[in-house]
């Protein structure tokens, strides 16, 4: 019998938000103006795994600082001590890297209906599965496809976020209720400061 993910949430983590913003060294340009244009109470993902350590400290806390204006769920791509230590709301990574996460969000990134499984077993809280479709990310990589996105997601015993080539029409056609991108955000964003300028 599949646990319910609810009952097993301690109070303090936040409501799951449907939409999600991964950072990224694409789309950091575009990235605070981004953030204050997300629906507010969305999810951000930080990774900026292209910094050094004190300037991704540095940029994680100007990004803190925007998440907690707009009311957004900020999760941190790392370890659980990393997160705990930085005030995250959440961790983010594979599912192996997720014990000693109680009383955060644990998101598990998953590729396939066995690392869905390990993810359950982690106890993870949500999972994001990927590659839905093509994704700059990877490129010329093998995606799921939304008919296979469907089929793993059907397994899951906690919500699935939608990710690789997100955007509103391809989370419609996956059927996703939660969806997550890289790229979408920082175009919208970036077409938005060129037609101020």
């Amino acid at each position: 019998m599949g646990r319910c993910y609810s009952a097993d949430m301690p109070s303090r983590q936040p409501a799951i938000p449907s939409l999600w913003l991964i950072t990224d060294a694409r789309n950091d340009a575009a990235l605070d103006r981004a953030l204050l244009r997300l629906p507010r109470g969305s999810g951000v993902i930080f990774r900026h795994y292209h910094l050094n350590d004190a300037a991704r400290r540095a940029r994680w806390r100007q990004i803190a600082r925007l998440a907690r204006r707009r009311g957004h769920v900020l999760v941190l791509s790392g370890t659980v001590k990393a997160a705990r230590h930085w005030r995250a709301k959440g961790v983010y990574g594979a599912p192996d890297g997720l014990a000693g996460g109680g009383g955060l969000l644990r998101l598990a990134t998953v590729h396939s209906l066995r690392e869905l499984t390990e993810a359950h077993r982690a106890w993870a809280d949500v999972v994001l599965l990927s590659p839905v479709f093509p994704t700059a990310s990877h490129p010329g990589a093998a995606s799921l496809g939304p008919v296979r996105f469907r089929l793993i997601a059907a397994h899951s015993r906690v919500p699935v976020i939608a990710l690789g080539g997100m955007t509103p029409r391809t989370a419609r056609r996956a059927g996703a209720q939660r969806w997550a991108g890289i790229d979408h955000f920082a175009q919208k964003a970036t077409r938005r400061i060129r037609a101020d300028s």
